[in-house]
C-alpha cells in the first residue's frame, strides 16, 4: 500500500520543532537515531548511544529484574523497545505518545504485541543522561502519571542514587532518595528487590 503524500513528506524530512506526530507518523521515519513521542512532540536521544556507565547499571537492573522474573508471569524488556500509550483509541494514527523505556516490566502480556507494548507498563526504569534530565522528569512523569504506570525509578548514574514514584490514587508519591547501602523494594512486582550496592559496584 503506498503512503500518503504527507507521510512521504515527513519521512525525507521526518519532523519539526513544532509538529504533531503519532505512531503513524513514527511507523514512516527511516532514522539512525533513537527518538520517542511525548504528546505528538518529538524528543531526540541526547547522543549517538548511551554513555558506557548508563549501559552498565541499566545492564545489572536488568539482569536482576531478568533473573527474578524467569518463573513468574511479568516479562522485563530493555530499549530499544517501543511502548505505546494511547489516550483513548489504540490505531496509531491516534497514539500520540511512544517512548522507549530504558527497563520496563509488563505484567499483563495482553499489552505485548510484536511491536513491542501497547499501554502502561506496571514498571519503568529509567536512567539518567547529561542534558536529558528535563525529558524524564518532566514530560515523561506527566504521561507516565497519566497513563498509570504503577511504578517510575529514576537512577541518577553520577550520584549513585535511586528515586521511586509510586501510583496512589492517580497521583505519584515519592519515596526518599535512595543510595549505596539501600535496598529497595518494589510494590507492584511483588518480592523483588534491589541491592544498590550491587547495582553500582564496578562502575570504574
Amino acid at each position: 500500500m503506498d503512503s500518503k503524500p504527507e507521510n512521504q513528506n515527513k519521512a525525507a524530512e521526518p519532523f519539526t520543532e513544532y509538529g504533531v506526530y503519532s505512531y503513524a507518523d513514527y511507523l514512516t521515519w527511516e532514522l539512525d537515531e533513537m527518538v520517542e513521542i511525548i504528546k505528538g512532540r518529538v524528543f531526540r536521544s541526547a547522543a549517538a548511544a548511551p554513555r558506557r556507565i548508563h549501559q552498565k547499571i541499566s545492564g545489572n537492573v536488568f539482569a536482576k529484574l531478568h533473573n527474578y522474573l524467569s518463573k513468574h508471569p511479568c516479562e522485563v524488556y530493555e530499549a530499544p523497545f517501543d511502548v505505546r500509550l494511547p489516550v483513548q483509541s489504540k490505531k496509531n494514527e491516534d497514539i500520540c505518545t511512544v517512548i522507549q523505556p530504558d527497563i520496563c516490566v509488563i505484567c499483563d502480556k495482553g499489552k505485548l504485541d510484536e511491536f513491542g507494548c501497547i499501554g502502561a507498563p506496571d514498571l519503568i526504569v529509567e536512567i539518567l543522561s547529561p542534558g536529558n534530565n528535563k525529558k524524564e522528569l518532566q514530560h515523561k512523569y506527566e504521561v507516565y502519571k497519566e497513563s498509570g504506570v504503577k511504578e517510575y525509578w529514576i537512577i541518577h548514574p553520577s550520584e549513585l542514587t535511586l528515586l521511586v514514584y509510586t501510583l496512589v490514587d492517580k497521583k505519584y508519591v515519592s519515596s526518599k532518595l535512595f543510595t549505596l547501602g539501600d535496598v529497595v523494594a518494589s510494590k507492584c512486582i511483588s518480592g523483588f528487590k534491589l541491592d544498590l550496592e550491587e547495582v553500582f559496584s564496578n562502575l570504574d
